[in-house]
């Protein structure tokens, strides 16, 4: 099992920065891919960004390609991702997930979730 626990969300105004993280603990979370997935309110939750085990595969939705960046560090099981120049349609809960796989991450089912954390853009 592995456990991911997300932290940094919170209400800042179009244009600001915020950085999320997710820690993970259990049996080998450092071999598993990870990622951020979204859910704004009436919306399906959609795939935000996932890296690799090893952080050198990247992948980034459309809508925030060019704003937010994804890492790891594996040292502390922790998966960042540094989001700039938000805009109020980033308002979602972001959920932080890990799989196995990165292609299963992209695209289902996920092996594991966090809680979730709340981000709030206001314009």
């Amino acid at each position: 099992q592995v456990q991911l626990v997300e932290s940094g969300g919170g209400l800042v105004q179009a244009g600001a920065s915020l950085r999320l993280s997710c820690t993970a603990s259990g049996r080998t979370s450092s071999t598993y891919a990870r990622g951020w997935f979204r859910q704004a309110p009436g919306k399906e939750r959609e795939f935000v960004s996932a890296i690799s085990w090893n952080g050198v595969s990247t992948y980034y939705a459309d809508s925030v390609k060019g704003r937010f960046t994804i890492s790891r560090d594996n040292a502390k099981n922790t998966v960042y991702l540094q989001m700039n120049s938000l805009k109020p349609e980033d308002t979602a809960v972001y959920y932080c997930a890990a799989d196995f796989s990165i292609s299963q991450l992209q695209r289902g089912p996920v092996d594991y979730w966090g809680q979730g954390t709340q981000v709030t853009v206001s314009s």
